[in-house]
């Protein structure tokens, strides 16, 4: 049976609907307000539960009602937490979103100083029971560690490689298959074009480089060569997660052994789909919704 892990964070969603994103300071009233579970390698292990899939999550709370009600969300979504570790009189992390009319949103997120970073802790799970282990880089040490430990065990990696204030490139290094947000790509490379950004990122890793580009679809290099992937037509409400779903869907595909281009487009597709409801994970499509909303595009 396919099993596949998820390292990282996850963090409690306060999402406020506004008709227009904030310009300046001032006072300004939500039409709707969403409070759910959020966070990277969370999100993504939510949206490979969806998809048929068994899932860990591995990752740090706290033991405040934030974090018994981030395992609780997790767990009623078919997620298993056995490996997530919960430490004592510490606070859980959360974000403040807000979200316009077009889905577009702002996101301030406020990582718990409580959570100890150290990763040792890892090396009592045993990782060749996983077909392919997929980290984001908001918990350095632990995709650090988790990456290394799949890697002995011959397991691939898949590396969520977004925006964070340390250098990801070690862990791009470790990385099988690495996808970029295009801020996360421009962080490390100090590339404005996604796709000369991809031709350094490359130099960093023996494994694949992509990155996902919103409304523009996603972009590769395949043998030195760009490929794209183009996005969906959808009508948007909220894009919350979208790059979460992303990469728990295309680890789904890696690991059932898809095709370069065939994994993006069933990724693309399952992002796609969430973005047509509200929050970053009730809009996650199961297989089945998944399968029929490809075949309208075959």
């Amino acid at each position: 049976m396919t099993r596949i892990a998820c390292v990282g964070i996850t963090v409690q969603d306060r999402i406020y609907s506004l008709s227009n994103l904030p310009e300046g300071g001032g006072k300004y009233q939500s039409n709707q307000y969403l409070e759910t579970g959020g966070g990277p390698a969370a999100t993504a292990a939510v949206a490979i539960a969806r998809l048929g899939i068994a899932v860990d999550f591995i990752g740090r709370v706290g033991d405040d009602s934030c974090g018994n009600t981030l395992l609780k969300e997790l767990q009623d979504w078919g997620v298993n937490t056995e490996f997530c570790r919960q430490y004592p009189n510490a606070r859980s992390s959360q974000s403040a979103i807000l979200v316009d009319q077009q889905g577009e949103r702002i996101i301030v997120n406020y990582p718990s100083p409580d959570l100890d970073t150290d990763a040792q802790w890892l090396e009592s799970i045993d990782f060749t029971r996983y077909d392919i282990v997929l980290a984001d880089v908001r918990w350095h040490e632990g995709t650090l560690k988790s990456f290394t430990l799949a890697r002995a065990a011959g397991v691939m990696t898949l590396l969520d490689a977004d925006m964070t204030p340390q250098d990801i490139t070690p862990l791009v290094a470790l990385a099988d298959h690495a996808v970029f947000s295009k801020p996360g790509l421009k962080r490390m490379t100090g590339q404005d074009n996604a796709e000369e950004g991809l031709k350094i990122a490359t130099k960093h890793t023996d494994g694949k480089v992509y990155v996902t580009l919103g409304d523009e679809g996603s972009l590769w290099l395949e043998n030195v060569q760009r490929c794209q992937q183009p996005a969906f037509s959808i009508e948007v409400v909220d894009t919350t997660g979208a790059g979460d779903v992303f990469h728990g869907a295309m680890a789904v595909a890696l690991a059932e052994k898809m095709p370069t281009a065939q994994a993006i487009r069933f990724a693309s597709a399952v992002a796609a789909m969430k973005c047509t409801q509200a929050g970053g994970r009730a809009g996650i499509p199961n297989r089945e919704q998944t399968e029929s909303f490809l075949s309208l595009y075959a």
